[in-house]
């Protein structure tokens, strides 16, 4: 039975709605202060490189106020549930497995009310699994690798049964802990299936404080992207044609990064878990993204832009 979930407050609601009226007009400015004291600790150092598939899916436009606080122009952006194929030379994953078979009721129906029509895609929206399938040359999947557990991250694990999960615990002890989920968490992809947990216990890399190295050699590094969600993580994988930064959902769209402009309060308010530490986290990606092209998963077009010259990348499916 699917878990409950922590439903919003009228209070909430409200709040949340005055908050992107003024946020529109006077949108929370960068710290510069804050960026000033950012350091930079540099890249890794390896010899190996991966290759990175974007299993891009039906983009959807969305009002560009919604995603960026405060910018208007263009009117509206594309959005889509990416997800990422990586194949090291130990191992293929994927990060990000984030639409299942059925999700309106396997996953949305588990979402407050309030959160369900922004988050619910096309209708023609491709499964994990069927964009999988789509793609015959790559190898098979060993596990996956969320960014964090909100439910268009996880969600195309309950068609993928048994598949391995590597999980910032941090992140899982946010996600399964208490009778009830957190708001966008959904815990039944997670569950009656071999885990994984790590730490952020490697050191400082690019402008971010802790990483953890996913195969000991470099090529893959998981570095804190926390404050959308406590645990959450942005994987820096190394590819021949460069370092590329996966971001899951510490900014739903570049343009959060290169104006370092918050998600608005509605629906952001909801679904990040720290405000304050997700705009830190802004500084930290628009400073980083001067050596290292960052991909936002929901954002359509850096992932067709950015990891096309890696591998082909998968149309989307009729």
């Amino acid at each position: 039975m699917s878990d409950p979930v922590r439903k919003p407050t009228l209070m909430q609601c409200c709040a949340a709605a005055i908050g992107s009226l003024h946020g529109a007009v006077r949108p929370r400015p960068a710290d510069q202060r804050f960026l000033r004291s950012i350091t930079d600790a540099g890249l890794p150092r390896t010899e190996r490189t991966v290759t990175v598939t974007a299993l891009t899916n039906v983009p959807r436009p969305v009002p560009t106020q919604v995603v960026v606080e405060g910018v208007s122009t263009p009117r509206r952006i594309t959005s889509a549930l990416s997800s990422f194929v990586i194949q090291h030379p130990e191992a293929t994953f994927i990060v990000d497995p984030g639409f299942c078979v059925d999700a309106e009721h396997r996953a949305i129906a588990q979402l407050p009310a309030v959160i369900r029509p922004v988050a619910r895609p096309p209708a023609e929206t491709v499964a994990t699994a069927t964009a999988l399938q789509a793609q015959p040359g790559l190898p098979a999947l060993e596990f996956a690798l969320p960014t964090h557990a909100h439910w268009d991250h996880v969600c195309g694990l309950l068609d993928l049964p048994g598949l391995p999960v590597h999980l910032h615990s941090v992140e899982r002890d946010w996600v399964m802990t208490g009778p009830v989920a957190p708001v966008g968490g959904v815990r039944d992809s997670l569950v009656d299936r071999p885990h994984q947990e790590y730490d952020l216990d490697g050191p400082a890399i690019l402008t971010f404080t802790r990483s953890h190295d996913l195969f000991g050699d470099g090529s893959v590094v998981l570095v804190d992207l926390g404050g959308h969600t406590p645990g959450s993580i942005g994987v820096l994988a190394h590819t021949t044609h460069g370092w590329k930064l996966l971001a899951g959902d510490a900014a739903w769209h570049t343009l959060q990064i290169d104006r370092i402009r918050q998600k608005a309060t509605y629906p952001g308010v909801f679904m990040d878990h720290d405000r304050d530490a997700t705009f830190k986290t802004l500084h930290r990606l628009h400073l980083a993204q001067r050596l290292v092209p960052v991909i936002p998963t929901h954002d359509h077009d850096a992932a067709l832009l950015l990891a096309a010259p890696d591998a082909e990348v998968a149309e989307p499916l009729p």
